[in-house]
């Protein structure tokens, strides 16, 4: 096997154990709660300017200090919260990216209270269904399209922030709207047929 295709896995994992959990596991398989897409929307966002790997080394302590990520619960922070949180070494300790954890529950509670379904909205820019990439190699894979362009537009229009069209890319290959494992991996086959 070549360098880009290590032990039948999309090359950008490596050999860490926690980035191949991640890859194993995670990585491109279709998820629909809308909860859960907003949590890692706000962590594709911390990420902003990192490697995802230091995400993944905090993602459990960042959990615990956001309340597990709980909307409800996040919206309702004040200064208290913001200062416990830029007091935590456990997380990413920027007030603009707490700050946009902290509004974008606030939107995604107006969203939902106001009728409209999350996760619905979010794969309507892929028409509901995983975009299926043809990759031999991780490296062929776009930064962004004219999708993540769309999403990261109107996730801006509603007020989220930290949501460029490369990190809504990224979260869009995270949470399976597009099916980036390289074809050889492993891993391709097995995403594709999870699609709804």
């Amino acid at each position: 096997m070549g360098e880009s295709d290590r032990s039948g896995r999309c090359g950008w994992c490596g050999s860490d154990p926690l980035y191949v959990a991640y890859h194993d596991e995670e990585w491109g398989v279709p998820e629909y709660d809308p909860r859960a897409l907003w949590e890692k929307l706000v962590l594709d966002g911390f990420q902003a300017g990192l490697a995802w790997i230091t995400i993944l080394r905090k993602r459990e302590t960042m959990r615990a200090a956001f309340d597990g990520f709980d909307p409800e619960k996040v919206a309702r922070y004040g200064e208290d919260d913001r200062a416990r949180l830029l007091a935590d070494p456990g997380i990413i300790r920027s007030r603009a990216k707490i700050d946009a954890a902290i509004g974008g529950a606030r939107i995604w509670l107006e969203m939902r209270d106001g009728g409209e379904d999350f996760s619905a909205w979010l794969w309507s820019f892929v028409d509901g269904a995983p975009v299926q990439g043809d990759w031999t190699d991780f490296r062929q894979a776009p930064t962004q399209t004219p999708q993540s362009q769309a999403m990261a537009k109107a996730l801006k229009a509603r007020g989220f922030k930290f949501c460029g069209p490369v990190i809504t890319y990224a979260f869009m290959q995270a949470v399976g709207m597009v099916n980036d494992h390289q074809t050889p991996c492993f891993r391709h086959e097995a995403v594709k047929a999870m699609a709804r």
